[in-house]
């Protein structure tokens, strides 16, 4: 139906659905991310000339947006210039100038090559913590596999990566374009490649609190300790690849409460004690495949990227941006911390 008042019919209902984007607005200090970010990132020497650089609190912003649609950078730049929502999201619906896409691949390498998803994450865990957010309930640690995409590479090659070395005849460009980080693992019958996602989810608010990224054939359970974390409670739920009788007394001795799934073994089977506990703890455990469904919806079992740095920068900004957007809901529906 033509309409001679079509841009204020939609722009009225647009106000009326409510812009997602707006929520994340209202509720997000973007700036003391920025600002965490600034303490450590050189943008060169003004002095010399040339165009400004874009502010920090901008490309944080074009890197949530890129995180929550899952977008490359060529389709963040031209969203970017179709789409109010996102021009004034991020801050650039009256700049001529518009970031892009090799200026956006620039500032996830400056992340990388400066090590700042940490300061980025603890930026995040202090907003968290100051909106009273503060880890209850237990926590929840799993994996999950990412996939990346499958290099083709000749026996030898792949002999070669195994034992950390780069195959001879590889030359800079080749290199550049090869992942020799990234590892096969088998699950469920079926193979996967690429790497893996260590998390720990408290079981009270669902944020990730802690993250590591491995390659995939990174035994679950050799990460175990290193996404251990601080808690309200003493809880400590895992999966039955997790069970280590060491690890569980270790535990005990620093006054955790146990409750990692039980293994069967070969030639002896599960009590029903054991099974019915089993599932008391899948019951809890639920709650961290709600934040792996979440990222997967970001687009978290993929990367584009090659590389385990990069992997980690790029998995790194969608737990951010999952911890965000949750934080984001909570404090729009009203939610106070008890």
């Amino acid at each position: 139906m033509i309409s001679l008042f079509a841009g204020e019919e939609r722009s009225a209902k647009r106000d009326r659905i409510g812009d997602p984007l707006q929520v994340l607005d209202r509720h997000i200090d973007f700036a003391a991310i920025a600002r965490a970010i600034d303490a450590k990132l050189t943008l060169g020497d003004r002095g010399k000339g040339g165009r400004p650089p874009y502010p920090t609190e901008t490309m944080v912003r074009l890197l949530v947006l890129q995180q929550l649609y899952n977008l490359s950078d060529d389709a963040l730049e031209y969203q970017v210039l179709d789409r109010n929502s996102f021009a004034r999201f991020a801050r650039l619906t009256h700049s001529s100038r518009v970031p892009d896409a090799k200026t956006v691949w620039v500032w996830r390498e400056r992340l990388k090559k400066l090590d700042l998803i940490g300061d980025i994450s603890a930026a995040v865990s202090g907003q968290l913590e100051r909106a009273g957010f503060i880890a209850r309930g237990g926590q929840i640690i799993d994996a999950s596999i990412v996939s990346a995409p499958i290099q083709r590479n000749t026996r030898e090659e792949n002999a070669a990566i195994a034992q950390g070395e780069v195959p001879e005849d590889w030359n800079q460009a080749k290199r550049a374009q090869k992942d020799v980080d990234a590892r096969w693992t088998r699950k469920n019958g079926r193979n996967f490649y690429g790497y893996k996602l260590h998390a720990n989810t408290d079981r009270r608010w669902g944020f990730i609190r802690r993250a590591e990224v491995t390659p995939a054939a990174v035994s679950d359970t050799t990460m175990f300790e290193a996404v251990l974390d601080q808690n309200t409670s003493r809880d400590v739920y895992a999966d039955r690849g997790y069970t280590k009788r060491a690890r569980e007394l270790a535990l005990k001795e620093q006054g955790y409460r146990v409750q990692i799934q039980r293994k069967g073994e070969r030639y002896k089977a599960l009590s029903p004690a054991q099974q019915r506990r089993n599932r008391r703890i899948a019951k809890q455990r639920v709650f961290v495949e709600h934040a792996f469904a979440r990222l997967e919806q970001l687009g978290g079992k993929y990367v584009r990227s090659i590389g385990l740095a990069r992997a980690k920068v790029q998995l790194g900004l969608k737990v951010v941006t999952h911890n965000l957007q949750r934080l984001a809901r909570l404090l729009e529906r009203g939610v106070v911390p008890a």
